[in-house]
């Protein structure tokens, strides 16, 4: 069953009386949300500007509304990419079969999130792979310390 594409063009904050993006009582919309929310990696697709698409793999939040919370390295090619064009998307592995494709698309933009170690979804989310690397969650943020935001205006996939 193909998803139904929501998406929010004002480029403004969404106020209570608009539609979300996803429509959690469908298939999809309930899919898509659920994995924006569980799985850990996302595939962040930048474009540099010669125009050539850039996909890195990243942690990812989804905060369940209009935005996802990434956080980098400082002084990467997706930084640089992002400051020549912020409109980027999100890509979910799919099923290896063609199915459950979920996208997030969007525009980027640096932000004043607090550092890593203390957004305590994203430690509740991430805090077992961040040990397994061989980080505390101090270490985890020293190291990628710049928050990315991606406001999400299209979620689309099937």
């Amino acid at each position: 069953m193909r998803g139904r594409a929501c998406q929010r063009r004002t480029g403004r904050p969404r106020t209570s009386a608009e539609p979300q993006l996803l429509d959690l009582a469908t298939e999809f919309g309930a899919r898509a949300d659920r994995r924006l929310r569980e799985e850990l990696i996302g595939w962040l697709v930048t474009v540099t500007p010669a125009g050539a698409p850039v996909p890195v793999p990243v942690w990812f939040l989804w905060d369940g509304a209009a935005s996802l919370l990434i956080y980098s390295r400082p002084n990467t090619a997706k930084l640089r990419n992002i400051a020549a064009g912020p409109r980027v998307s999100v890509h979910l592995d799919g099923d290896g079969a063609g199915g459950d494709v979920v996208v997030a698309s969007g525009r980027a933009r640096l932000s004043d999130d607090p550092a890593a170690d203390a957004v305590d979804a994203y430690i509740a989310k991430y805090g077992g792979r961040i040990s397994r690397n061989g980080w505390t969650p101090a270490a985890f943020a020293a190291d990628y310390s710049v928050p990315i935001r991606v406001d999400v205006t299209r979620i689309s996939g099937h």
